[in-house]
């Protein structure tokens, strides 16, 4: 996931990299925002199935492999299906984005030795009008592993990236509603005023799948890019701690320096902090708020605040310990 090139906010932890923060809000919130009908303060556990689609648009920046890779190392997850989801709408897109990004799937599972299935997504955003579905073995593996749920049981779908693949499935056999939940990093959100905002990058690449998405009664739980902003990595520390470690680890290494965007000296690695924010409940606080009319009327649970050290730590931690055994 890749947020909006106009804005840089947040706070990064100061002893990897100091990055003196602009107004979020101006790029963001002003530019396109929805007043929420109500907010309630009251922090919610969250509560998932571990029987999970990971559906990520891995070629597009440099955080989606670190979360990949975690979601995959996790012991407790079951990992049905790796997605591929595309950035066509994007200025810096690729022809062939999402093939890309299922290329870049394998490579991640082959380097992991792990059997999971990798499989291809819509290659542009959904329809306007008619059959909006992009049809795609993404689409279809969603809606057959929704199917293979235990009656009372929602498969867990974490989307990193545009919402094609999942509201293409819903939109292809609506009965799915009820045995899915969505995971998203998307949107922003200021907490003080109760603004939302919709010009984040995973909203605008397919924004007709975001608004299907939220009016349909599928329970959705959602980390705004300027709270996944605090989930920061250092190019050198990282380099240290993984670079000659393990061939994954060099090849994680390479990508942030050989990535269209790369050089970077620190970034936000947006989606590892989804992943570890539905791992490690201790480490997030959430905050359930209701959407205005226009936004569905859907009540969305929110993650409003991380531990972004925590995260940090953990990655580095985990990744050793499975690629030592």
């Amino acid at each position: 996931m890749e947020i909006c090139k106009n804005g840089n906010a947040g706070k990064c932890k100061q002893s990897r990299v100091l990055i003196k923060g602009m107004s979020f809000w101006v790029a963001l919130t002003l530019a396109c925002s929805v007043m929420f009908a109500s907010h309630a303060l009251a922090a919610t556990k969250l509560e998932f199935s571990t029987t999970i689609i990971l559906d990520a648009d891995t070629a597009n920046e440099v955080d989606d492999l670190y979360a990949v890779v975690a979601a995959l190392i996790e012991p407790s997850w079951d990992i049905k299906a790796l997605n591929a989801t595309h950035w066509q709408t994007s200025h810096w897109s690729s022809p062939t984005s999402m093939e890309d990004s299922h290329r870049l799937n394998q490579v991640l599972t082959g380097y992991l030795q792990m059997p999971v299935p990798t499989k291809r997504g819509g290659v542009a955003r959904m329809y306007d009008w008619g059959d909006q579905a992009q049809h795609s073995a993404a689409a279809y593996e969603i809606i057959k592993q929704a199917h293979a749920m235990e009656n009372g049981e929602r498969l867990t779908v974490i989307a990193l990236g545009a919402l094609t693949n999942v509201a293409s499935a819903l939109f292809i056999d609506n009965s799915i509603a009820d045995k899915i939940s969505l995971f998203w990093l998307g949107t922003s959100y200021d907490f003080e005023n109760n603004v939302l905002g919709t010009t984040d990058f995973n909203c605008i690449m397919d924004t007709q799948a975001l608004h299907y998405l939220l009016n349909s009664t599928v329970p959705m739980t959602v980390i705004p890019v300027n709270v996944a902003y605090d989930m920061q990595f250092d190019l050198a520390d990282t380099t240290k701690r993984i670079k000659g470690f393990h061939p994954l680890g060099d090849f994680l290494v390479d990508r942030w320096v050989d990535h269209m965007d790369g050089l970077r000296q620190s970034r936000a690695i947006w989606d590892l902090a989804l992943i570890y924010g539905m791992m490690e409940p201790d480490w997030i606080e959430t905050t359930t708020i209701t959407t205005s009319k226009d936004f569905g009327a859907k009540e969305i649970t929110y993650m409003s605040k991380i531990d972004g050290e925590q995260m940090y730590q953990a990655f580095f931690q985990r990744f050793k310990a499975h690629l030592s055994k």
